[in-house]
């Protein structure tokens, strides 16, 4: 119903830039909150930031990643996006986008949460 798909990981040297994106498609009729979570082998995955999708548009970081990381939603393309600078190597993770929607479901409609693929993100030192 819902699928979500990742880009913009890589490889990348410690305090520089990436730039992730994460684009939402289907039966979608709203989407309440986009977020990102990064998830460390080994780890559980954590929330790292997320976006709400109201007229004043509220953003929550973990204290990790704020002022490095800039979480913002393009509303027109369902789409999120994660502006991480002065990385670090801890930051390495698979990041996977989540989307919490209202979704069409034949003559109902239902909410639910959705994830992507996943992203590899490596900051080597």
């Amino acid at each position: 119903q819902v699928q979500l798909v990742e880009s913009g990981g890589g490889l990348v040297q410690a305090g520089g830039s990436l730039r992730l994106s994460c684009a939402a498609s289907g039966s979608i009729l709203s989407i309440n909150v986009m977020g990102w979570y990064p998830q460390a082998p080994g780890k559980q995955r954590e929330l790292v930031a997320t976006i709400t999708n109201t007229k004043s548009t509220s953003t929550n970081y973990a204290d990790s990643v704020k002022g490095r990381f800039t979480i913002s939603r393009d509303n027109a393309r369902n789409t999120v996006y994660l502006q991480m600078n002065s990385l670090k190597p801890e930051d390495t993770a698979v990041y996977y986008c989540n989307a919490d929607c209202i979704v069409q479901t034949g003559i109902t409609f239902a909410r639910g949460a959705y994830w992507g693929q996943g992203t590899q993100v490596t900051v080597s030192s």
